[in-house]
């Protein structure tokens, strides 16, 4: 195993190489001007500096190596820096800079990064602790009418895009329920906000309420259908026929035997749903204006921002390469039977 985990940290370097070098092209094709944002009364030696500045006008693989450089090397010594307080020789570089802005990128992600974690976070841990048991139950009463009801939400879940189901939560929950009643639920998120005391805490607690439902019900119901296939189909092997014929008592063979032995595709399912509920909270974000990542994209990409959209592109992608070698490897430890090494 520790063989097999050494030999794909080594393939992913070539692996995110890649994936940065397409993502650069791809969004250096498009047509974005650093100085497209600036009033129309600067002269156009003024913008031809600032280009000049921002390495604009340098060949494209020099732009590239540039924001490797960047990315890889001077960003991470400047969180070092700031986080230990060390003097890692960074003053007087050039940072990614965000052509709306004109701040440092990185502080831009890093600024926004805590609301999307909270938001998506607990929106994951939720969905998942939903999932797993309306799974379970339902593979173990087939066809029940639980089993039909945990079908019925997970088709729901699964057929009704975020954009949708954000604003319908809305509806009910912001405008059809009157503000001074118990049930009325904020429809925009505030991220100023600070958890002080108690009733800042419930505050905090009801914002989130929407946002987080609305990416719950995708993740539970994918993360419950999986469950569901994988009981079944270990509740149908001899292992289990030879547990009930020895007398075990059934809630042991069911949540010791079966549960662990189908927990091994749901986990993997779980790890790589991690990075693809980021592309979820995109949407949601926009519906419920949470100052996250997802909405730093969106306008990044509405702006021309080429160094934002770049850089969290590229953040996203690193995220998926990642939890699939973590999935990997949790799958050769929970199934003994497969050994990569």
């Amino acid at each position: 195993m520790f063989t097999f985990t050494i030999r794909r940290l080594i393939l992913t370097v070539p692996t995110l190489l890649f994936i940065s070098f397409v993502i650069f092209m791809i969004v250096k094709l498009s047509p974005s001007d650093p100085t497209g944002n600036l009033p129309l009364t600067i002269p156009s030696e003024v913008r031809e500096q600032i280009r000049e500045a921002l390495g604009v006008n340098k060949p494209l693989i020099v732009q590239y190596g540039l924001w490797l450089k960047q990315f890889f090397w001077l960003e991470p010594r400047i969180y070092l820096e700031h986080a230990f307080g060390w003097d890692l020789g960074t003053a007087g570089e050039t940072r990614l800079i965000s052509y709306q802005t004109r701040s440092p990128v990185m502080d831009l992600i890093m600024q926004r990064m805590p609301q999307t974690l909270m938001v998506v976070g607990t929106a994951y841990l939720v969905g998942t602790l939903i999932a797993l048991p309306i799974g379970i139950i339902s593979a173990y009463k087939q066809y029940s009418v639980f089993d039909q009801m945990g079908t019925l939400v997970s088709m729901i879940g699964f057929s009704v895009p975020p954009f949708f189901s954000g604003v319908l939560v809305i509806v009910l929950f912001s405008v059809m329920i009157p503000s001074d009643s118990y049930f009325w639920l904020p429809s925009i998120y505030d991220t100023t906000h600070e958890v002080t005391d108690w009733e800042s805490f419930k505050f905090q607690f009801r914002q989130m309420i929407m946002p987080v439902m609305v990416l719950a019900l995708q993740i539970t119901a994918q993360i419950s259908r999986f469950t569901r296939a994988s009981m079944l189909d270990n509740l149908n092997q001899d292992y289990v026929r030879t547990a009930r014929a020895k007398g075990m008592k059934e809630k042991t063979v069911v949540l010791v035997h079966v549960l662990r032995n189908s927990m091994i595709p749901v986990v993997t399912v779980i790890a790589l749903g991690i990075p693809s509920i980021f592309g979820g909270a995109i949407i949601t974000e926009q519906v419920f204006k949470v100052n996250g990542l997802g909405q730093l994209l969106i306008i990044a990409i509405q702006g021309g921002d080429v160094p934002t959209v770049q850089t969290l592109t590229f953040i996203f992608a690193i995220l998926i390469v990642l939890f699939n070698l973590i999935a990997d490897v949790l799958y050769g430890i929970l199934d003994p039977r497969i050994r990569y090494d």
